[in-house]
C-alpha cells in the first residue's frame, strides 16, 4: 500500500533510498552532456560525414532503448528523407550503404553482438551506444564507433544517453535538428524541479505520482512522439513502481469503447470510505486518463480537443505550455524525466524499492 505521507518528508525519502535512484534520475543531464563529450571525442560527426545514407537502421534491446528508439523514429518520421528501419536485429540486407543505431546496457548481448558484427562486416557504418567490455563492443571493435557511458546508472535509467546517441547519429547525418546542447540544461530544471525537498504541491513528479497513486494510468498519446513518451513512462512504472499501465495513440484508445467508458468514470476521486482492508480482492484498480503531448500545432490542437470532449477530467500533460522556446526533443525529454521521477516516488512510497523510509517513525 502507498504511504504517501513519504512524498512529502524529504529525510524519508532519503532513508527509504538506499539505492540512490533518486540521485541517479536527476542526472539525466549529466547523461547528456557526457555522450556529448564523448561523441565529440570520437569525432563522430566528421566520421558520419558520409552524405545521405540508404537507410538508417536502429537495433533495439530490451531494456530503456527501446522508447528511445521509438522517439527516434517519431522524431524523424515526418520529413526524414531515407527509410527508418527498427528491428531488434540487423536485416539480412544491410550494406555498405546503410547506417546502423544500437544502444544496449546488456554488455554481454550475444545475439546483438552476432547481428552488429555482421553488419560491420559487410560495411555498414555502425554506431554503438553500450559498455566498453564484453562481445557487444569487441564486435565493432576497430570497425564501428563505440559511445560508452560515463556516468554510471542503473540500466533502467539509461534513457537521455541512449536517446542522445540516437540525436547525436540523426544530426551528423543531417536527418534530423535539434538542440542536444540545450537538452541538458532542460533535464537539469526539470530534475530541480522534482528534486526530493520540493513539496508535492510544487513539485511535479511528486503531484504525477499522487495522481497515479492507487489507479491504472492510461498513457494517451495525442501525437506519435507522445505515445513512445509513453511507452518510457510505463517502462518506468513497472520498474521502480509495479505499476502496470496502458499505453495507446489517443485514436486507438478511443476505438476501445468498454476500456474508454472506464476512463470517463475513473476520472472520479477515490472513495474516502474505502477500506483496502475490507474491499474485495483482486478489484483492479480504477484507471486514470492522462492525455499525453509533446508537439504543438493544428494537428494536436484537434486532437486533445476530441479526446477532451469525452475525457474532461482527464489530466493533460504538455511540456510545451510550460517550457518557454522549447522544441519537441526537449519537451519529450522532461515528460519522460518526470515520469521517471514520479515512478521512484510511488516505489519509495509503496515499498516496492528503497528501504527505511517505508516505516513512518514511532511518536514517543
Amino acid at each position: 500500500m502507498l504511504d504517501d505521507t513519504v512524498l512529502d518528508d524529504p529525510q524519508r525519502l532519503s532513508d527509504a533510498d538506499t539505492g540512490g535512484l533518486l540521485r541517479a534520475v536527476a542526472m539525466g543531464g549529466a547523461q547528456v552532456r557526457s555522450t556529448i563529450e564523448a561523441a565529440q571525442e570520437l569525432e563522430l560527426a566528421e566520421r558520419l560525414d558520409i552524405g545521405r545514407p540508404r537507410s538508417l537502421v536502429i537495433v533495439v534491446r530490451p531494456g530503456a532503448g527501446l522508447a528511445a528508439a521509438q522517439l527516434l523514429t517519431a522524431l524523424l518520421a515526418p520529413a526524414c528523407p531515407v527509410p527508418v528501419v527498427v528491428s531488434d536485429v540487423v536485416p539480412p540486407w544491410i550494406g555498405a550503404l546503410d547506417v546502423v543505431l544500437a544502444h544496449t546496457d546488456d554488455p554481454y548481448d550475444r545475439d546483438l553482438a552476432a547481428s552488429l558484427e555482421r553488419a560491420a562486416r559487410y560495411g555498414a557504418t555502425v554506431v554503438l551506444s553500450a559498455p566498453p567490455e564484453g562481445p557487444v563492443a569487441s564486435s565493432v571493435a576497430g570497425r564501428g564507433l563505440l559511445l560508452s557511458p560515463r556516468i554510471v546508472v542503473p540500466p533502467e535509467l539509461s534513457f537521455p544517453r541512449a536517446l542522445t546517441a540516437g540525436l547525436l547519429t540523426a544530426g551528423a547525418l543531417g536527418l534530423l535538428v535539434c538542440d542536444v546542447d540545450g537538452l541538458a540544461d532542460r533535464l537539469d530544471g526539470e530534475a530541480a524541479r522534482g528534486h526530493l525537498d520540493q513539496e508535492s504541491f510544487v513539485n511535479p513528479a511528486k503531484s504525477l505520482a499522487l495522481r497515479i497513486a492507487d489507479r491504472t494510468p492510461l498513457l494517451w498519446g495525442l501525437d506519435h512522439a507522445a505515445v513512445a513518451v509513453g511507452q518510457h513512462a510505463a517502462y518506468a512504472l513497472g520498474a521502480h513502481a509495479a505499476v502496470v499501465a496502458d499505453v495507446a495513440d489517443y485514436r486507438q484508445a478511443l476505438a476501445r469503447p468498454a476500456l474508454h467508458t472506464a476512463a470517463a468514470r475513473g476520472g472520479d476521486e477515490r472513495d474516502i470510505f474505502a477500506d483496502p482492508d475490507f474491499d474485495e480482492v483482486g478489484a483492479g484498480a480504477p484507471p486514470r486518463a492522462l492525455l499525453l503531448s509533446v508537439r504543438t500545432g493544428p494537428a494536436t490542437d484537434s486532437a486533445r480537443y476530441r479526446v477532451n470532449e469525452t475525457l474532461p477530467a482527464a489530466d493533460v500533460l504538455a511540456p510545451a505550455e510550460e517550457l518557454v522556446d522549447a522544441d519537441d526533443v526537449a519537451c519529450a525529454a522532461v515528460l519522460a524525466l518526470r515520469f521517471e521521477l514520479a515512478a521512484v516516488y510511488l516505489g519509495l512510497a509503496a515499498g516496492t524499492i528503497g528501504g527505511a523510509g517505508r516505516v513512518a517513525p514511532m511518536s514517543v
